[in-house]
């Protein structure tokens, strides 16, 4: 069966050494954790490895994950906490 790319676009969390969060978006989730393991998604993952990812949010195209990721970044670390409904305590310093 054809799908579509605007399938599968999510918006995920991952929770890096520290407790910091990166947000990032995606429509191949296992594809982009894999590059993140190897050091090649993004120079904050690999800079504060090890992650985990502690929540996707499923988006019903490419645009949709955009606007969510861009509004999500745009929030105080606090509120991301609050909205994303995680259980992270604040950077270890």
């Amino acid at each position: 069966m054809y799908k579509s790319k605007d399938e599968n676009w999510c918006v995920y969390v991952l929770k890096c050494r520290n407790n910091y969060l990166y947000i990032g978006l995606t429509n191949n989730i296992d594809r982009r954790l894999k590059e993140h393991e190897r050091g090649t998604g993004s120079k904050f993952v690999r800079s504060w490895r090890p992650f985990e990812l502690v929540k996707t949010i499923p988006c019903k195209n490419a645009k949709q994950a955009r606007s969510l990721e861009y509004n999500l970044k745009k929030l105080k670390r606090s509120r991301k906490i609050e909205v994303l409904d995680l259980e992270i305590e604040m950077p270890i310093r």
